[in-house]
């Protein structure tokens, strides 16, 4: 007979709700294998228990694999151990010596299945996600953004790695009374808020390196930088890598939703409070679209009002919807 733990409710009350640790040992208890959380939604999803979970969540295999990790690695009497990499697959300790090392790390491929790898993303290409970013931008950060051609520098061959592909401007001046914008200017602070956007359809471990640290180096000069993608993959070692990688170089990350343009997200904060660093900028400042920025933000700290006109257009969530639906019909 099957019994549980602490973490799993009492024989009897199987209807009701689960967290995702009881979910998740519910799944593993009947398996008897090591499986990644990939494979551990995929067999609750199967069997219906991903019903009972008593929080929803957007992302659950996300939310599975923090649950699982945050309980093996701070509660010295978690249920759960771990085997192998990319995925790490997790097992109950009581079945440890059911599990080998090895059939550990091959142990759900036959009628469970290895997690499936994350589809390229088609029918639209890396300059669309402008149109969604610029959304998000102006919903989320309150600023502008404005999208920087590369070939426009006077320096083409170091465009890739210096000029990120958008810039966000957030004007908080429009609140502050005259005095206070005139001595920021005095001082050599913008009365301004600069963010450097890096953009790719997808990231994944093929891409991940190259596409980080891109945003690191077009980033530099920035008080916030963001790598930003439609299509992330959701295997655990990539997550915990980009979660290490976001948190040591302080570039956030966030993940843009083109069917839903309201659910894109921050999916973890760049690092705040940096000042503009103005060497870096005046680098950058080789790109024409840069400079035609730099004047245009001058312009609107001395007239006190931000040229929405000069900024990427706008477009509603409703016809982001539409536009990205055609794309990928």
């Amino acid at each position: 007979m099957t019994r549980f733990s602490c973490h799993t409710k009492p024989k009897g009350d199987e209807e009701m709700p689960l967290t995702y640790l009881q979910l998740a040992e519910k799944v593993l208890d009947e398996t008897h294998r090591a499986l990644s959380p990939t494979e551990i939604w995929k067999v609750a999803e199967t069997k219906q228990w991903s019903a009972q979970l008593e929080q929803e969540s957007k992302r659950p295999v996300n939310t599975l694999y923090a649950r699982m990790f945050t309980d093996l690695s701070d509660n010295p009497n978690s249920i759960f151990a771990k085997t192998g990499a990319r995925p790490i697959r997790y097992y109950l300790k009581k079945y440890e010596n059911e599990i080998s090392k090895e059939s550990a790390i091959e142990g759900a491929n036959d009628e469970i299945g290895a997690p499936e790898a994350v589809d390229q993303p088609s029918g639209y290409s890396e300059a669309d996600l402008h149109q969604i970013l610029a959304y998000f931008v102006r919903t989320q950060f309150q600023a502008y953004a404005k999208t920087i051609k590369h070939a426009r520098g006077s320096r083409r061959e170091f465009g890739e790695w210096v000029h990120p592909d958008v810039i966000g401007v957030y004007y908080p001046f429009k609140d502050w009374k005259d005095d206070v914008v005139n001595l920021s200017t005095h001082l050599g602070a913008l009365a301004v808020k600069m963010y450097s956007f890096e953009i790719k359809k997808k990231l994944s471990f093929s891409n991940l390196r190259e596409a980080f640290f891109q945003a690191v180096s077009n980033s530099s000069w920035a008080n916030e930088g963001y790598l930003v993608a439609a299509d992330i993959s959701d295997d655990d070692e990539f997550q915990e890598e980009l979660r290490r990688l976001s948190g040591s170089f302080g570039i956030g990350i966030i993940e843009l939703d083109v069917d839903n343009p309201d659910d894109s997200s921050v999916r973890f904060p760049s690092r705040v409070g940096k000042a503009i660093d103005w060497i870096a900028l005046d680098k950058l400042a080789m790109n024409d679209d840069v400079k035609e920025l730099l004047h245009r933000i001058k312009n609107d700290i001395a007239a006190k009002e931000e040229r929405k006109e000069f900024y990427d257009a706008l477009m509603t969530s409703e016809a982001l919807v539409r536009f990205f639906k055609n794309k990928k019909a």
